[in-house]
């Protein structure tokens, strides 16, 4: 791995391999929300993969943007690539899809660009904060400005897909039917896809205590029963028809003894009631929602594996 030699020792290198940039990082074009790359660094020999910083309006704070590249991608290009938006679950981070899976090894494999992003446990959506709206706003950060940056610097293009693990796969569905005209694909392996079944706000308000302020992230499930319904799969079903769409969860067990196990009966259940919901709007859909299963990497690798030729196929990425 490069030591990280800030922007100006980063672009030499860079040129030395035949891949040109800019020659600062003011040469990298903005996001409309005046977010900006301020750093990046090659994380190989073979330039197939780095990481880039945003100084995020959104935010209110940097926060980072890993991407693998695929064979033959260059800076100084009109050629755009597919794209393939990839979020991680509560408690990890950018890098943990590079850390805890074999996903650089696999989208070596084709012809498209993956996009890894940090989400923290902000659960994908700008938060409600009572009402008042504000930072973090984790939906802009990811929908506006990433999306944006990718598009005007490094040449993703617009056949797209979005997908995740555990709150990563609910937010990949969220997005996905938020911006109906923008994924051709969406994937969620253990994502909770009905915010509102009866118990999950509860769960939900537990796993989410660790933000000091359950309730400022969508509000009150009662009382604030429609900003919910604006950021949950169930209710924004409706908007994903068009799209591919694949979804996967264990059942687990009703144990709260072990987390692992109560947390993807959960799942599970909400996995279940989406698709009763797709199949009343008769939307198409694969799905693979089985027994037993923890929520766990071991089961997220094995369903990705599955799902990535369907994405490959849907967003047109070929074989490297």
């Amino acid at each position: 791995m490069l030591r990280h030699l800030g922007v100006a020792g980063a672009l030499v290198l860079t040129l030395v391999a035949a891949v040109p940039a800019p020659a600062t990082a003011a040469g990298f074009k903005k996001a409309s929300t005046g977010a900006s790359i301020t750093d990046y660094k090659w994380l190989n020999k073979s330039k197939r993969a780095f990481d880039f910083t945003v100084k995020s309006p959104s935010l209110g704070a940097s926060e980072k943007v890993r991407v693998l590249l695929p064979k033959g991608w260059k800076y100084k290009t009109k050629r755009t690539w597919p794209v393939v938006y990839l979020l991680h679950g509560g408690q990890d981070t950018y890098v943990s899809w590079t850390h805890d899976t074999k996903i650089a090894k696999l989208a070596a494999k084709w012809k498209a660009i993956v996009v890894m992003p940090e989400g923290r446990n902000g659960s994908y959506t700008n938060w409600f904060n009572g009402g008042k709206g504000g930072i973090p706003k984790w939906e802009t950060f990811h929908m506006t400005e990433v999306y944006q940056l990718m598009e005007k610097n490094f040449h993703a293009g617009k056949n797209r897909a979005i997908m995740g693990n555990s709150s990563g796969g609910q937010g990949a569905m969220t997005y996905a039917a938020r911006y109906p005209k923008r994924f051709k694909f969406v994937a969620s392996y253990s994502g909770i896809l009905s915010l509102l079944t009866p118990g999950v706000p509860t769960a939900l308000a537990y796993v989410n205590s660790t933000n000091g302020v359950p309730d400022a992230i969508w509000g009150d499930s009662v009382k604030n029963r429609a900003n919910w319904q604006k950021h949950d799969p169930f209710s924004l079903a409706g908007k994903l028809r068009g799209m591919k769409i694949y979804f996967s969860s264990g059942r687990g067990a009703p144990m709260p003894n072990d987390a692992g196990l109560f947390a993807e009966f959960v799942v599970g259940v909400t996995n279940d009631d989406f698709a009763e919901r797709l199949q009343a709007l008769n939307i198409k859909y694969k799905a693979h929602v089985y027994n037993g299963g923890t929520h766990a990497w071991k089961y997220w690798w094995a369903e990705i594996n599955k799902a990535w030729p369907l994405a490959m196929k849907a967003i047109k990425a070929g074989k490297a």
